[in-house]
């Protein structure tokens, strides 16, 4: 294999699937099928979908070999031809024609039945030819006398779609952002709830619900955190500020909820050091001169799970942790250096119920600390003061902190106080109804939580996007018009402090979740600024936000465009449940105010209304076989299955898409299967259990930049050749699931008794 794409953030360029091989019936390796030459029938993939819509007599299958071979091995027994294969971003995902090949022509091929392996050339041609006869006669004769029943159905209301998305708007989305502004704060999350539950109510939606929780939150204390720096006997608030009495006094609410929820607390004296981002690596150069001292890190967020580096810090023997973001990882636009800020340690949910949902009568643990290290998050500018002794000043280019500003050992005193409080939560969930599949859910999923009373901006952006995207559907729906499937509105609370929220609701309904939930679409935090339009999703879902992202970029022709900026990374909210507990296909938009919402929409209305999931199988095979293609992993056998997936996966996105794009072909019952293979493809990378911070479902990257999968980061992390190899046995095990899955579904076209070749 060669030539693949390793860059897991697609850029945009035109792709299409190439030069794809895949047998049907068995195993897909060309030294399995050498045994046998097969005489059968052939589909091609590069086929024009169009055109065989409007010339229904163009016969698509032609025989493969045109003359007598005897039984036997293959002559040359060579592989067939593994060149590069790229993602498809044309419309609605079809197989395009190679202009650049036009010799070059692909073959999927069954095999015959066993009582049929001998030759039979002089009777076959005889045979075929009266067959070709009597077939061109009945196709005549169907379409020369076409009844109305047998009519295509008409295409989608395209111009009902334009109205839903012109209907959302900024100015409504504005309007909302005021009214949001102005609900009462005193009682906390219940009236932002209240408020929410009353006006998706009024736009009518059905069975809307207050969801409530009595979970276990960690607060800060009455004071914030401090840091002394022995060696200058200064003391700083999180945010660089001095601690002095006057300071203390009047506190306020960024410098007191500066704090890392879960932590553990208390104080501390130790010596600082310098680990950089706390990778392994990063670790290794620590000094062992210091191996008996108390040690606390000051450490960079970034480039891994939080909860993981801490992991890894905790087991170095560190007691205390510092952590910040260098000014060189923000956007250019942003300037954060003298600013504290809140983290959690919560991985998902209330840490009392652990994988149980928080409801009456549930045991619970008090679980006041999720880690036994000290942490604080304190602001960039500190960091700098802590490092060398200087303030901090902005340069031109950036400059990383860095340990080799350090002028020698640096022990501090850190103190730590926060509180554990169970307090009530309110998730607000509301249905518009499906007409044909009612028990299969599209979730749209925003927040109404903040982390604390004044720091509302972050939540009420999401919210008043969901309220209006609800307000043009419901319109709509008081017309007539009614989605295919059922979509479930949900605003989380409790989600700055670990996705709790959605958590426990996910945890209570679980068993119906894992057999109706389509995909999740996230309003987490849809607007963060002017910029290009980017993109987080499964791969799944790469094709339909590839197409969207084309055509919300409005890049004229001839004209220098940004690519599209789309990765499948792990990334925090709400749709961390859905994406890494049920492998539910998720997304999320960022940046553009306008370009966020109508993608968005637009997402929702595909998602809900088309005949056939847009879920591309073969976009997550040729994912797998990027993060194997690093050219680290040498397992022959992990290679080849990666392979076979390809195969299957492209011969499964052809059938697929006759259904996909021919009203004809769409049997109720065979099409309901089919959506059912789709939506569950991405269950078969789940693992049971992940390092610390990963999601389970390993088709997550930890960043943009990462290629390999990222449980096999952690394998070369621990230098351990027994955890890599038990890594690689459970991605073989993953691609296998979902290999046999996708025969479960090339099953479908063998056995539709309506399908006609």
């Amino acid at each position: 294999m060669q030539g693949f794409n390793t860059n897991t953030e697609l850029q945009g360029n035109n792709m299409a699937y190439r030069k794809v091989r895949a047998g049907h019936g068995g195993p897909l390796h060309s030294r399995t099928l050498e045994n046998v030459e097969l005489q059968a029938t052939a589909l091609e993939l590069e086929w024009d979908m169009e055109k065989e819509l409007e010339e229904p007599g163009v016969d698509r299958f032609q025989l493969e070999a045109s003359e007598c071979h005897p039984v036997g091995n293959s002559s040359d027994g060579a592989d067939p031809d593994m060149e590069s294969i790229q993602p498809s971003i044309s419309p609605r995902g079809r197989f395009e024609r190679l202009e650049e090949d036009t010799d070059y022509m692909t073959h999927f091929t069954r095999p015959l039945p066993k009582s049929q392996w001998r030759t039979f050339c002089p009777l076959t041609r005889y045979t075929l030819l009266g067959a070709g006869l009597f077939i061109l006669g009945l196709i005549l004769g169907r379409y020369t006398h076409v009844t109305p029943s047998q009519t295509s159905s008409p295409p989608p209301d395209n111009d009902l779609y334009q109205k839903i998305l012109q209907d959302i708007t900024a100015e409504k989305i504005q309007s909302h952002i005021r009214a949001l502004n102005a609900v009462s704060t005193e009682d906390g999350e219940l009236s932002r709830a209240l408020y929410l539950f009353r006006q998706w109510t009024d736009l009518g939606l059905t069975n809307v619900y207050l969801a409530n929780y009595s979970v276990l939150l960690s607060l800060p204390g009455s004071s914030p955190g401090t840091i002394i720096d022995k060696t200058s006997k200064k003391c700083y608030l999180p945010d660089g500020d001095a601690c002095n009495p006057l300071n203390l006094e009047t506190i306020t609410s960024d410098q007191l909820f500066s704090f890392a929820a879960y932590s553990a607390t208390g104080t501390l004296e130790g010596e600082m050091i310098d680990v950089q981002y706390g990778s392994t690596r990063d670790l290794s150069q620590v000094s062992a001169s210091n191996q008996g001292t108390n040690r606390i890190a000051l450490l960079k967020l970034g480039q891994a799970p939080l909860i993981y580096k801490l992991s890894l810090l905790a087991d170095a023997g560190f007691v205390g942790v510092l952590t910040y973001v260098d000014p060189c990882d923000l956007p250019s636009q942003q300037s954060q250096e003298d600013k504290a800020f809140g983290i959690t340690l919560n991985a998902g949910g209330d840490p009392s119920t652990p994988m149980e949902p928080s409801i009456s009568g549930s045991y619970r643990e008090l679980r006041k600390n999720l880690t036994s290290l000290l942490v604080q998050p304190i602001a960039a500018s500190l960091a700098r003061e802590l490092l060398s002794g200087l303030p901090f000043e902005r340069g031109i280019p950036c400059t990383r902190l860095s340990m080799s500003a350090t002028p020698g050992r640096r022990n501090i005193t850190l103190k730590i106080g926060t509180k554990a409080e169970y307090k009530t939560i309110y998730n607000v969930i509301g249905y518009l109804k499906g007409a044909t599949n009612p028990d299969r859910y599209v979730l749209v999923g925003g927040r109404h939580g903040r982390w604390y009373q004044g720091n509302g901006a972050e939540w009420i952006g999401g919210a008043a996007v969901m309220t209006q995207i609800i307000a043009s559907l419901t319109m709509q729906a008081k017309q007539g018009w009614q989605p295919d499937r059922t979509t479930l509105f949900c605003s989380w609370g409790g989600s700055e402090f670990g996705n709790i929220g959605s958590f426990e609701w996910g945890e209570e309904n679980r068993v119906v979740l894992q057999s109706s939930a389509v995909a999740y679409i996230s309003l987490h935090h849809p607007v963060r600024g002017k910029g290009v339009l980017q993109s987080v999703t499964s791969p799944s879902l790469l094709q339909l936000i590839s197409d969207i992202h084309k055509k919300f970029l409005n890049c004229s022709r001839g004209s220098s465009c940004p690519g599209p900026r789309i990765s499948s990374v792990q990334i925090p909210g709400d749709g961390t449940f859905f994406a890494n507990q049920l492998a539910v296909p998720t997304a999320e938009f960022a940046f553009q105010d306008t370009g966020t919402t109508e993608a968005t929409g637009e997402t929702i209305l595909h998602l809900v209304s088309d005949p056939v999931l847009p879920f591309y199988p073969l976009d997550v095979a040729l994912d797998v076989q990027n993060k194997l293609n690093d050219g680290k992993m040498g397992a022959d056998e992990l290679l080849a299955k990666a392979a076979s997936l390809r195969e299957s996966s492209a011969f499964f996105q052809s059938e697929m898409m006759r259904p996909a794009n021919d009203p004809k072909e769409r049997d109720p019952s065979h099409v309901r299967m089919l959506n059912d293979v789709l939506q569950k493809l991405e269950r078969s990378f789940t693992i049971a259990y992940p390092p610390p911070g990963f999601y389970r479902n390993i088709l997550y990257g930890l960043d943009a930049r990462a290629v390999q999968f990222s449980i096999l980061k952690n394998a070369d992390d621990m230098q351990s050749p027994s955890k890599l190899n038990q890594s690689l046995s459970l991605i073989l095990n993953a691609i296998n699931s979902a290999e046999t899955l996708i025969r479960s579904g090339l099953d479908l076209f063998e056995n539709d008794p309506n399908r006609t070749s």
